[in-house]
């Protein structure tokens, strides 16, 4: 793995808790080390962890996993302060600082809150801070399982556009049927992403490893595909993992996405049925972005169409009527319409605030 590069570790359950015992300070403390390691050559680190039911559930002095809704609401609840405090206290031994970031699957349906989720991510991975995510327990409506968070992860690797997303387990990864039942099982060392066997191998829905199992990492693997991403799922236990991952040592599970990161998200654009609304750009603009590659910045926009909300895909039509370009707005059609043909130093006087420089930035944009 060359260096610069984007990874999002989601840490099991079992690992953070030592199966369910509480939180394992000794192996949080590795992490640390571990991410702080890797932090020090260059690679930006995203860490989904879960273990805030288990240590709620210590610290409430529940030995058994409660059914109902609220009471696991309250565990995790109570179990996030100590989660963030172990975190906090490990990654600080190394000089470095950490922020939590709850999420639900909500914040990532909502094209608004989708990006203000990343502008805050991307904002403390500038900072140097290592983000800490978790899923928002306390207010899903779900059932809450402990597969969650390997959905959660894909979902924040997408989200970041980060290059890899590694899940650590208590297995070595992938076999090719479950180790316990057939004695011939062997690990799978690499496939694509995309293959429909592999699904089959991790035992389906049903698969007794673990309570979010096998099958929610391969399907995971498979959603952070989509945006080009690798996935890796190893064990937790090996020696100096995440290090060893960077040097693209064959550890685990590779599973290889079938798209650039780049291309895949421009696909998705590409492909994107319900158009928000349109904006009528001048030539300049239109010459800017089919030649240039360039972000397309307010000055260059002559008129805005439609009602359409942060977030939204828009069209770009040139001068003569022609759709060139499609992309994520930054800007709600109100602001759009305040800004249009204004420069971007501009912005923060008109609208009092500024989100983005550009109207839709280049990575959000595809050229048609």
């Amino acid at each position: 793995m060359s260096n610069n590069k984007r990874l999002v570790v989601k840490i099991g359950s079992s690992l953070v808790t030592n199966h369910g015992r509480g939180l394992d300070r000794p192996a949080i403390a590795e992490w640390a080390r571990q991410v702080a390691k890797v932090r020090s050559l260059g690679h930006d680190v995203v860490l989904v962890s879960s273990g805030a039911i288990a240590e709620g559930m210590q610290r409430l002095g529940w030995t058994q996993r409660p059914h109902s809704m609220h009471e696991l609401q309250a565990a995790a609840a109570v179990g996030q302060m100590g989660l963030v405090e172990v975190y906090e206290s490990c990654f600080r031994e190394h000089g470095m600082r950490t922020a939590q970031v709850l999420l639900t699957h909500a914040d990532l349906a909502d094209r608004q809150r989708y990006l203000n989720a990343r502008s805050t991510l991307l904002t403390l991975l500038s900072l140097g801070v290592i983000p800490i995510i978790n899923e928002n327990d306390t207010v899903v409506t779900d059932e809450i399982r402990f597969g969650d968070n390997d959905t959660l992860g894909a979902l924040v690797t997408n989200l970041i556009e980060a290059d890899r997303l590694v899940i650590l387990t208590d297995t070595d990864g992938l076999y090719s049927a479950d180790p316990r039942k057939n004695l011939g099982a062997t690990l799978v060392r690499e496939a694509r992403a995309s293959d429909p066997s592999l699904e089959e191998m991790a035992g389906g829905a049903g698969s007794a490893i673990g309570r979010g199992g096998m099958i929610t990492k391969v399907v995971a693997a498979k959603r952070a595909a989509r945006s080009g991403a690798d996935t890796v799922i190893v064990s937790g236990n090996v020696p100096d993992v995440l290090p060893r991952l960077i040097k693209e040592e064959p550890i685990g599970t590779l599973l290889r996405a079938y798209a650039t990161p780049l291309a895949a998200r421009k696909q998705w654009l590409a492909d994107h049925v319900q158009l928000g609304g349109r904006i009528l750009i001048d030539a300049g603009a239109a010459e800017a972005l089919k030649v240039g590659g360039k972000s397309l910045l307010p000055i260059g926009v002559a008129s805005i169409e439609g009602n359409f909300e942060r977030g939204a895909v828009v069209a770009c039509i040139a001068p003569d009527g022609t759709e060139i370009a499609r992309g994520l707005v930054n800007y709600g059609a109100h602001e759009s319409r305040q800004i249009a043909g204004r420069a971007s130093s501009d912005i923060e006087t008109i609208l009092g605030y500024v989100d983005e420089y550009e109207l839709i930035h280049r990575d959000n944009l595809v050229v048609l």
